[in-house]
């Protein structure tokens, strides 16, 4: 099974992340094209990937995770800008046949990403 998935946890309140924005780039020629614009379920995922194994190109991809609204939907006393409003997590897709799953752990004062399966 190839294609492109994520979930978001929340580490501040050991739970999914529900209703995170999560917006899909691909980058070309210094130019970056809006693929898709999700929001997280219940689970922290997505109902369907990102990208389906009969969409994905080689290439260099970015995912922007806005997770400075989550957290204000938390109502968490956060300071004026907060310290994380978005997360881009910026990655390369060099196997078609390969599946790639992003996870991201965040709190509003960190966060980790690494390449799942």
């Amino acid at each position: 099974m190839s294609g492109l998935t994520t979930h978001v946890l929340d580490l501040t309140h050991g739970q999914p992340a529900k209703n995170v924005k999560i917006e899909l780039y691909y980058l070309q020629s210094g130019k970056s094209t809006l693929l898709k614009s999700v929001a997280t379920n219940e689970d922290g995922r997505l109902d369907s990937p990102l990208l389906l194994e009969n969409e994905m190109k080689i290439g260099t991809y970015e995912i922007i995770f806005h997770v400075g609204d989550y957290f204000h939907s938390k109502s968490i006393d956060l300071p004026s800008p907060a310290f994380l409003e978005t997360v881009p997590v910026r990655f390369g897709i060099a196997n078609l046949e390969s599946h790639y799953h992003i996870p991201l752990l965040i709190s509003p004062w960190g966060y980790q990403v690494y390449r799942g399966s």
